[in-house]
C-alpha cells in the first residue's frame, strides 16, 4: 500500500487533514412512509412510482423476500402478494428530507446536500468542539436524527468524498450502521470496495476497468498517474487522488440550481379527455413550480410530456417570453402545447411537465417592455400558495383551471 504522507510529500504537496462524513438515510422512501404510518415498521414494504409503475424503495423485509427494484407493479403483487405497496408521496419525502438536512446545518456550518437522502458533512475539527471522538459524533448524529425527525441513517466517515461514501456503503452492513475508515483503516476500505461501488465509476466504465485487471478500488490506485490520465483523463486521475486520502473536491455549501424539473405522474385510469388531461398537467405544474420557487431560480424553458397507453412518449418544448416560476404563465404557454399535442382517438396514461433553462432569482434583470407590477403581483401570490401549504399541507389550495370538475386522484395503500 501507499504511504500517503510521502506520497504526497515526494510531489510537494502536504496532504490536508479532514474528516468527511457522508449521511444517507436508510430506504428513505420506505422510512418516510414508516414515519407517517408506523404500523408499517416491521413489515414487508415497497415505494412504487404509481398504479401501473414499478418498485422504486424496499424495505429490509422486502428485500429478504427477494423483490427486485425497479419490479413492475402487477407483476409484484402476483409474486410477492403478502408485501405492502405504497404509492410515493415524493411532497412528503422533501419535506422529511429538509428536516434531515436543516439539522444537520444545526450541527456542522459546512454541509453539501447531494441527494435526497444524501449529505456530505465536513466534521473537521468539531471533534473537540463536541468533545466526541468522531465515531462517537457519527453515532450522536444518527441518534438526533432518529429522534428529532424519526428517520434512520448510515454514517461513513473518512479523509475525501469519495471514500466517505465507500464508507457509507460498508455502514449498512455494521451493527451500528457507522464506518469509519481514517489512515489506518483506509487499505481495508479499498480492498474490499469492488470497483463498480467507487462514487463515479458508472455501469459502462466498470467492465472497461475491469478488462484492464482493475477489480477493486485497491486496484485503481496502483496504477500510475500517466496510464490513467491517458485513458480516463484528469477526472480519472483526480478520483485516484481521492482514494488515496487527497481532497480534490471540498464539501460545497453552495447552492446548486438543477439542470432540469420534470412532475410526473400515471393516471389510475387511461384517458382521452382533454379536460382531465388538463387537470392534471396543472396539478403537475404548480408541484414544479413550488420547487422552482424553493431552488429560487426562474425557468426559461418548458415542455408537455404526454405517455400513451402502449408507452410511446411525446414531448413539446417552447422558449417563454421572459423566465418565470409562477403557475399561470406556464400553464398558458403549456395548454396550448397540449392542445396541439392530443389527439382525440389516443388513449393517455399519463401527463407531465419538464422546466429547464434556470435563473437565480438574483440575477434577474428587469425587462424594460414587460408589465413589471403585474409580474411582482404574481411572484407575491406564488409565495403566498407556498406558505399556506407549508401551514396547511399540500393542495389546500387548488386552481380551477378548466370548467370541468375532475376528482383528484387519491393516494393508495394496498395489500396484495
Amino acid at each position: 500500500m501507499i504511504n500517503l504522507d510521502k506520497y504526497w510529500k515526494n510531489r510537494g504537496l502536504m496532504i490536508e487533514q479532514k474528516y468527511i462524513a457522508l449521511i444517507d438515510c436508510d430506504s428513505f422512501f420506505v422510512s418516510c412512509e414508516r414515519k407517517l404510518n408506523p404500523r408499517l415498521n416491521g413489515k414487508p414494504v415497497c415505494v412504487v412510482s404509481g398504479e401501473r409503475g414499478c418498485v422504486i424503495a424496499r424495505s429490509i423485509e422486502a428485500k429478504q423476500m427477494g423483490i427486485p427494484m425497479g419490479h413492475p407493479l402487477f407483476m409484484a403483487k402476483k409474486e410477492f402478494p403478502n408485501c405492502i405497496y405504497i404509492n410515493a408521496q415524493h411532497y412528503h419525502y422533501a419535506s422529511i428530507s429538509q428536516q434531515v438536512m436543516n439539522l444537520l446545518k444545526e450541527f456542522s456550518p459546512t454541509v453539501e446536500v447531494y441527494s435526497i437522502d444524501e449529505a456530505f458533512v465536513d466534521l473537521t475539527g468539531l471533534s473537540k468542539f463536541y468533545k466526541k471522538n468522531y465515531y462517537d459524533l457519527a453515532k450522536y448524529i444518527r441518534d438526533l436524527i432518529a429522534q428529532e425527525v424519526g428517520i434512520p441513517v448510515s454514517v461513513g466517515i473518512s479523509r475525501t468524498k469519495a471514500l466517505a461514501k465507500l464508507a457509507s456503503d460498508k455502514s449498512k452492513n455494521t451493527e451500528d450502521h457507522v464506518y469509519i475508515a481514517g489512515k489506518c483503516g483506509l487499505q481495508r476500505l479499498l480492498k474490499s470496495s469492488q470497483i463498480g461501488e467507487v462514487w463515479g465509476i458508472g455501469r459502462r466504465l466498470e467492465p472497461k476497468l475491469r478488462g484492464h485487471g482493475i477489480y477493486t478500488a485497491y486496484d485503481y490506485v496502483q496504477k500510475n498517474d500517466i496510464w490513467l490520465k491517458s485513458r480516463f483523463g484528469k477526472l480519472g486521475l483526480e478520483l485516484k487522488y481521492e482514494l488515496l486520502g487527497n481532497v480534490i473536491n471540498k464539501v460545497s455549501t453552495e447552492t446548486r440550481l438543477p439542470k432540469s424539473i420534470m412532475d410526473t405522474k400515471s393516471f389510475l385510469e387511461f384517458s382521452n379527455d382533454l379536460e382531465f388531461l388538463k387537470n392534471e398537467l396543472m396539478v403537475h405544474i404548480h408541484s414544479a413550480c413550488r420547487k422552482l420557487r424553493c431552488a429560487d431560480c426562474k425557468c426559461k424553458n418548458i415542455g408537455v410530456i404526454l405517455k400513451t397507453k402502449d408507452f410511446r412518449v411525446y414531448v413539446e418544448k417552447e422558449e417563454l417570453e421572459h423566465s418565470t416560476n409562477f403557475e399561470f404563465e406556464i400553464s398558458e404557454v403549456a395548454t396550448k402545447l397540449l392542445e396541439k399535442m392530443y389527439s382525440y382517438n389516443t388513449l393517455y396514461r399519463s401527463v407531465g411537465i419538464l422546466l429547464e433553462n434556470f435563473n437565480p432569482c438574483e440575477n434577474e434583470q428587469m425587462d424594460l417592455f414587460c408589465d413589471n407590477k403585474k409580474r411582482e403581483q404574481n411572484e407575491n401570490l406564488g409565495k403566498a400558495l407556498d406558505k399556506l401549504e407549508q401551514k396547511f399541507g399540500r393542495n389546500i389550495v387548488r386552481t380551477g383551471f378548466t370548467n370541468k370538475d375532475v376528482p383528484y386522484k387519491q393516494d393508495f395503500l394496498t395489500k396484495g
